[in-house]
C-alpha cells in the first residue's frame, strides 16, 4: 500500500516521527497501516509544552490500564487533554513503557547510532518550531505489553490488524506528536522484527 492509496494520510515515516497541532474539538485518526507497527503518541497544551498528557494521571483517573472509548486522557497537572473516541482493534495499547531512547537499545546491544522514539519526539516538535524540555511516558498505541501473574512484563506481539485504527478528539488546542517505534531488536513490532510506516488524519470539530 503506498500513499497514493490513501491520498488525505499523513504519513508516519518508519522509525521517524510526524506532529501535528489540533485545535479544541478537532481529532485525529491514527493508522496502523500494516497491522504491526507501535505509534508512540503524545500530546502537549498548545499554550505551555510543560503541560502534558500523562499516563501516570490518566490511570489514576479512570481506574484503568488504558482508557476505553468514550474515556479521557489528563494531563500531569489532571485536566483533561484528549478523548479515546474510537477503537477498532483489541483495545490493547500500553501505558507502562518508557520511550525507548540511545541507552535503551546500548543496553540490548546495538552497536552504533541507533533511532528512538525520544530522538522522533524531539524531531517532530523541531518542525513546528517547538522543543520539550523532557519527554513524557508516551500512550503506545498497539504496543502489547501482557502483565504476568509475577508481576513481569512481556515484549508481546502485537494484536493488531492491517487498517486498525484509533481515533482521538482534543479536548482543548494541543500539538500531538507520533512517533513510528524504531525498536528492532524486540518482537514488539512483529515477530520479522520490521519497523514500518503508519499513517495519521486530521479529523475536523465534532
Amino acid at each position: 500500500m503506498t500513499d497514493k492509496d490513501m491520498p488525505d494520510l499523513v504519513t508516519i515515516p518508519a522509525a521517524h516521527g510526524a506532529a501535528i497541532r489540533l485545535a479544541a474539538g478537532e481529532g485525529v485518526e491514527v493508522v496502523n497501516t500494516f497491522g504491526t507497527q507501535v505509534v508512540d503518541t503524545w500530546s502537549f497544551c498548545s499554550d505551555d509544552l510543560g503541560h502534558y498528557m500523562s499516563m501516570s494521571h490518566t490511570r489514576v483517573e479512570t481506574g484503568r490500564l488504558c482508557p476505553k472509548p468514550g474515556q479521557t486522557f489528563f494531563t500531569n497537572r489532571r485536566q483533561e487533554i484528549l478523548r479515546l473516541e474510537e477503537d477498532t482493534c483489541p483495545g490493547v495499547h500500553d501505558t507502562i513503557m518508557a520511550a525507548c531512547d540511545a541507552e535503551r537499545y546500548r543496553r540490548l546491544g546495538a552497536k552504533g547510532p541507533h533511532r528512538s522514539c525520544s530522538q522522533n519526539l524531539a524531531e517532530a516538535l523541531a518542525v513546528l518550531g517547538l522543543s520539550s524540555d523532557t519527554t513524557p511516558q508516551p500512550l503506545n498505541l498497539f504496543m502489547n505489553i501482557p502483565i504476568l501473574p509475577d508481576g513481569s512484563l512481556e515484549q508481546g506481539l502485537p494484536l493488531t490488524r492491517p487498517g486498525d485504527r484509533v481515533v482521538l478528539r482534543a479536548l482543548r488546542a494541543c500539538v500531538v506528536a507520533f512517533s513510528s517505534c524504531p525498536q528492532d531488536m524486540t518482537p514488539i513490532n512483529g515477530a520479522d522484527r520490521a519497523v514500518r510506516d503508519a499513517h495519521f488524519r486530521r479529523l475536523g470539530a465534532e
